[in-house]
């Protein structure tokens, strides 16, 4: 498989090196050539199948013959080395728990993915590789657990002063060794615009061999198919119809859900759910994308005005509005609104949300009152973060019904080591050359 920038199609590159590269010189993002098709029996028979054989069946196109089938065996087998669960919280909604990897977020299915594959990538390359990331709270420490202790990697975090939880920070200031944090004072988009500036910026590539590791990076955003495929092969059996409600901030993870889609997976439709930020909402009606200033909600890691992956679902849709508005819709909400659900899912039905699978609760809802889909579809939404990550912002009825996993308790007691840095891409950039 091939991949072009999506600001020069002429751009051509392997996936090593769109893994590599991150982003392209334009500073587009990589989108594969071709958008490869599941065979009808796979589709009809998935219930059958391994979960490693349905991940490789789903990700082997888009690598090619570039990592051996063993070696990626293995990277597959450590990416879904954690389970999946599909909750049902009533009716026929579901929860899809992507919080069971060792930072509690779906983050860490791309972070280990791309860390297996970069890994083998390098192996007989001396020269050190800096994967540059910028996070709104849970890609932090994915990408700093996920790329611990890789030889030849070191791993440049940053993310926003004062904007992410203290287990989001905790997890991604702490463990040191190869990984950097610099808290910035800004936004996470300016932090976004900060990496994407510094991935342009010759004098800085000629001193260090950058990539990065948010879900622009092919290798952070494709897998991310894996488990919409595995929560299919669960309801496939009772639900003929499927809804996904996706809690959306940079787009990388519903945009995964809809390529396995284009590539077959029968999804009847896709709910993008937002924060306050609503730049998609916005435009989904209007057909005009006005991205303003990013505005601190509860759910944090959706707080982003600019949502870089968006520009591939547009792709996907060949930039047809009317294409896209068959298979998406976008709603937005208040904290007040997600506050409110938190609260009533817990009292009603006795689980416990996290502010942004509050917010996905709220899209399903939405959605399934007003579409008319059938009554055998299946709504499930994203769990994307452990509650206890959020516990310092939960409303204070639910703070002490919070459980907290034994293997962060710890984390608390560690120290923060982070290097504070103004909202200017001149102080990154000594800081780059500097260390």
């Amino acid at each position: 498989m091939k991949y072009f920038s999506l600001q020069n199609k002429q751009h051509v590159v392997s996936f090593e090196d769109a893994v590599v590269q991150g982003l392209a010189p334009d500073k587009g993002l990589y989108f594969p050539e071709q958008i490869p098709a599941f065979e009808k029996e796979f589709i009809s028979k998935i219930e059958e199948q391994a979960d490693l054989d349905i991940a490789y069946a789903a990700i082997k196109p888009f690598v090619g013959d570039e990592i051996p089938e063993e070696i990626l065996r293995k990277i597959i087998a450590d990416t879904l080395s954690f389970p999946f669960p599909l909750e049902k919280v009533k009716d026929n909604i579901y929860a899809l728990e992507l919080f069971h990897g060792p930072t509690l977020a779906f983050k860490d299915v791309g972070a280990r993915f791309m860390a297996g594959c970069l890994g083998y990538f390098r192996r007989n390359d001396s020269r050190p590789v800096t994967v540059l990331v910028a996070t709104s709270g849970d890609t932090g420490g994915a990408v700093a657990h996920g790329f611990y202790n890789v030889p030849g990697v070191r791993v440049v975090i940053l993310y926003p002063s004062g904007k992410v939880s203290t287990l989001q920070e905790k997890q991604l200031t702490t463990l040191n060794g190869n990984i950097t944090a610099l808290e910035i004072k800004g936004t996470f988009d300016d932090c976004q615009r900060m990496v994407k500036t510094a991935f342009l910026d010759a004098e800085i590539q000629a001193h260090c061999l950058l990539t990065s590791a948010n879900s622009i990076n092919v290798a952070r955003w494709l897998p991310q198919m894996f488990y919409y495929l595995l929560a299919w092969k669960k309801l496939k059996t009772t639900y003929p119809e499927v809804v996904f409600s996706v809690p959306s901030g940079n787009f990388g993870n519903i945009c995964a859900g809809m390529m396995a889609a284009a590539m077959g997976l029968p999804v009847n439709h896709f709910v993008a759910s937002t924060n306050i930020n609503d730049t998609v909402p916005r435009f989904m009606q209007s057909g005009k994308y006005e991205p303003g200033q990013a505005t601190p909600t509860l759910s944090n890691a959706m707080d982003v005005a600019d949502p870089s992956n968006f520009i591939r679902i547009l792709e996907l849709f060949a930039n047809s509005l009317p294409a896209l508005q068959q298979k998406l819709t976008s709603y937005s909400f208040s904290d007040k609104d997600t506050v409110a659900t938190m609260e009533q899912v817990w009292e009603k039905e006795h689980y416990m949300l996290d502010p942004h699978g509050a917010v996905g609760y709220l899209g399903l809802e939405e959605y399934l009152q007003h579409s008319g889909q059938p009554k055998n579809t299946a709504g499930v939404f994203l769990e994307t973060a452990h509650p206890v990550k959020f516990a310092d912002t939960a409303p204070a009825a639910l703070q002490e019904k919070i459980t907290t996993p034994e293997r962060v308790q710890s984390l608390y007691s560690l120290e923060k080591k982070a290097v504070l840095l103004p909202n200017d891409y001149n102080a990154l950039k000594t800081w780059l050359m500097q260390n």
